[in-house]
């Protein structure tokens, strides 16, 4: 079996290598890749690499996902998030061949409190989470093999994150200000690409299970929960903390104005992936302890 990877670079990408190489034949590519196009600003370049490489599974984890740049850059946006996906569909449909892709939370609007169903209305309010949905619906139009997995507050113990961010922070300032009117699961890199690969092999089984799921780590949070967490857990790892536990104050999505509008209730229900695959999905502090660990031995 052939799989041929997109966005190789990325925290999802770096992961998937790894949770892919056991399935067959990898050929992964990143944007600067130079013998076979990876670049999703090309869709023509994209169409090209996959007749070269004429694989069984195309997983695509390239995204434009500078959220409040997209505001002003909505044409780039648009042809990495959506047409390019599109084509990478119809390839796959041409070639047989099982496509993967990765979504948001943000193509909802995030109203209410109750965790999003996989068919709930939609309703993006940035030009990110619209180029997402575009997205989807491309590939959904072709008819191809699809496994489509909406995912949310994606970390990884490689690359930036949140997380270092509020360690950098705590061990800088005597108060930080962490925005606490946004819940949501965060999901590690490992994770997304550990039930991805657990998919596929089903995937290759059951047809019938193509489709749209939702998958995130189980359990909810706050941005000011997870901050919480995260400093209490280096705190008593003895990392030297200069911010109190009452000194991490709550406060609202408008004290930190941006550009691109966040969803507010990004919850998301895994039950239908859950169901289908047969898993069990781990709670998030699992996976954040998993990687703070890591982090902290550095």
């Amino acid at each position: 079996m052939k799989i041929l990877l997109f966005g190789k670079g990325g925290q999802v990408g770096w992961e998937l290598q790894r949770s892919l190489a056991p399935l067959g034949e990898l050929v992964a590519l990143s944007t600067d890749s130079r013998t076979l196009c990876g670049d999703f600003s090309n869709p023509e370049g994209i169409a090209d690499t996959v007749r070269a490489v004429a694989p069984d599974i195309i997983v695509n984890a390239a995204a434009y996902t500078a959220v409040d740049k997209a505001e002003n850059e909505l044409d780039l946006c648009r042809t990495i998030n959506a047409t390019t996906p599109g084509v990478l569909a119809q390839e796959a449909k041409r070639n047989g061949s099982w496509l993967i892709h990765y979504s948001t939370d943000y193509v909802f609007d995030g109203s209410g409190d109750k965790p999003w169903l996989e068919s709930d209305p939609t309703g993006p309010l940035s030009a990110y989470g619209k180029t997402k949905l575009e997205g989807e619906e491309a590939i959904l139009g072709t008819g191809c093999k699809h496994l489509i997995f909406r995912t949310s507050w994606v970390y990884a113990a490689r690359g930036g994150n949140f997380a270092k961010t509020m360690l950098r922070l705590a061990q800088e300032r005597d108060c930080l200000s962490v925005i606490d009117d946004q819940i949501g699961a965060p999901t590690g890199a490992d994770l997304l690409a550990d039930v991805t690969a657990h998919s596929i092999r089903s995937a290759l089984q059951r047809s019938d299970v193509s489709g749209l799921y939702h998958l995130v780590a189980g359990g909810e949070t706050s941005w000011h929960g997870y901050a919480s967490f995260v400093i209490d857990f280096a705190r008593q790892a003895g990392l030297d903390i200069k911010v109190a536990p009452d000194a991490i104050q709550r406060v609202p999505t408008s004290a930190f104005p941006l550009p691109a509008t966040r969803p507010k209730n990004s919850r998301l229900n895994t039950r239908k992936l859950q169901n289908a695959f047969g898993l069990d999905l781990p709670h998030w502090q699992s996976g954040v302890t998993r990687m703070l660990t890591e982090i902290l031995e550095k």
